[in-house]
């Protein structure tokens, strides 16, 4: 596919330089492919960070403009979260990240599963939804069952996981969308499965929910997991339930903090500034394509139009790799992805090509980012492979910019 025919059809309402101009980073001029591991910010979030720390803070109370605004901010974090995957703001609880907040998850769970229980993990997964539940396991003494993906393809199938409950079936831990490869599983057919043996699903929608438009409903998720660093917010996470579920729950707390739900889950004061910041995150993804209505219907609109930007460039850009440079590409074939691409080069290490792209302004780390298990069932050696990730901020300038530098290397 040529770049032009990467260009955004007339009449999607996706002005790519008027989102680009929000990024101070870009102006540095380097063309940033790591977008798995972390979006560059736009200034709405940098100044709503700084004017909640400019302004009066105090831990969260009705007596002093400080404690009243950090109410305030609280509030409207939990709300817009709740918008972005159609989820209830009382059920939405903040972390570290999702790593704290599945680590933390896993020990509460735990609890309630007894000798003879199972829980099923997948083999795509980031190691953040796979280690804390094997863990977990071993402390109670239950049975992890894997769920293979196919390799050749990147595919996670259904029955993978499917074939794995049977009724003493607690939980299945799998992701929305791989943050290796990109594979996007169907979570809802998973989802109805284990719910007809009883068991609860947790969902890793860390790389997810950067590229579609959230619907716990929709998912079947009874928890679902996303970090707001990965749509251009600040770094922390956001855990979100049903708040009649989060309440049937006893996780490790202090004594005197709070035993409501979802404070309950929350160890010790919430960073208003971090909170302010995903806000204005959330609020910045709904303005990535224009039109009116609710947050929720901006948010759907430009998730769409945003998705099919970096579609486009990741098709020229797969081709491009493809044709000029003969490049291998792992686990890109599964049926429903994400832009995300993870390849090769024949006859250059993966690290050595990384570090190569940098020289040439080009941000496109190797490695296998975590999703250990996934990295070993496609063969990868200790340096992984390259990744690629595209955001709403990339342009065919990007793309060209990796292709030449590729050039370089291949010549």
């Amino acid at each position: 596919m040529s770049l032009d025919a990467a260009r955004p059809s007339v009449g999607l309402a996706f002005d790519v330089e008027r989102i680009r101009s929000e990024f101070p980073a870009l102006v540095g001029g380097n063309a940033h492919f790591d977008a798995p591991g972390g979006t560059q910010t736009p200034r709405p979030v940098i100044d709503a960070i700084a004017a909640a720390l400019a302004g009066p803070l105090a831990n969260r109370g009705p007596d002093t403009p400080g404690a009243r605004r950090a109410e305030e901010i609280v509030a409207a974090s939990r709300l817009a979260v709740a918008d972005l995957v159609a989820g209830d703001p009382h059920g939405v609880v903040f972390g570290r990240s999702a790593t704290e907040l599945t680590m933390s998850m896993a020990r509460t769970l735990s609890r309630t599963w007894r000798s003879g229980d199972e829980v099923v993990v997948t083999r795509l997964d980031h190691d953040a939804n796979i280690r804390p539940w094997i863990l977990a396991a071993e402390r109670a003494g239950v049975r992890v069952r894997w769920a293979e993906f196919d390799p050749a393809t990147g595919a996670l199938a259904p029955a993978a996981v499917t074939s794995l409950l049977t009724d003493r079936t607690r939980l299945v831990a799998v992701t929305a969308a791989s943050n290796l490869i990109g594979t996007r599983p169907d979570v809802a057919a998973i989802a109805a499965a284990a719910r007809a043996v009883g068991a609860l699903v947790y969902v890793d929608g860390v790389h997810y929910a950067s590229h579609a438009l959230v619907d716990l409903a929709e998912l079947g998720a009874d928890f679902f997991v996303c970090s707001p660093y990965k749509f251009f917010g600040p770094h922390h996470a956001a855990l979100i339930a049903d708040p009649a579920l989060l309440d049937s729950l006893r996780p490790d707390k202090l004594l005197p903090s709070t035993d409501a739900v979802p404070e309950r889950f929350e160890l010790g004061t919430l960073p208003y500034e971090v909170l302010a910041g995903t806000t204005a995150a959330i609020d910045f993804l709904a303005g990535l394509a224009d039109g009116s209505g609710t947050r929720r219907e901006r948010l759907a609109r430009s998730l769409a139009a945003s998705e099919q930007h970096q579609s486009r460039l990741g098709s020229a850009l797969r081709a491009g790799l493809a044709d000029r440079a003969g490049a291998v590409f792992h686990g890109a074939d599964a049926p429903v992805r994400t832009s995300t691409l993870l390849f090769d080069l024949p006859g250059a290490a993966a690290p050595d090509v990384a570090r190569h792209l940098a020289t040439h302004g080009v941000s496109a780390p190797a490695g296998s980012f975590y999703a250990v298990e996934a990295s070993r069932q496609l063969g990868l050696g200790v340096g992984g492979a390259v990744r690629v990730g595209l955001a709403a901020y990339n342009d065919e300038d990007d793309v060209r910019r990796l292709l030449s530098a590729v050039d370089d290397i291949v010549g």
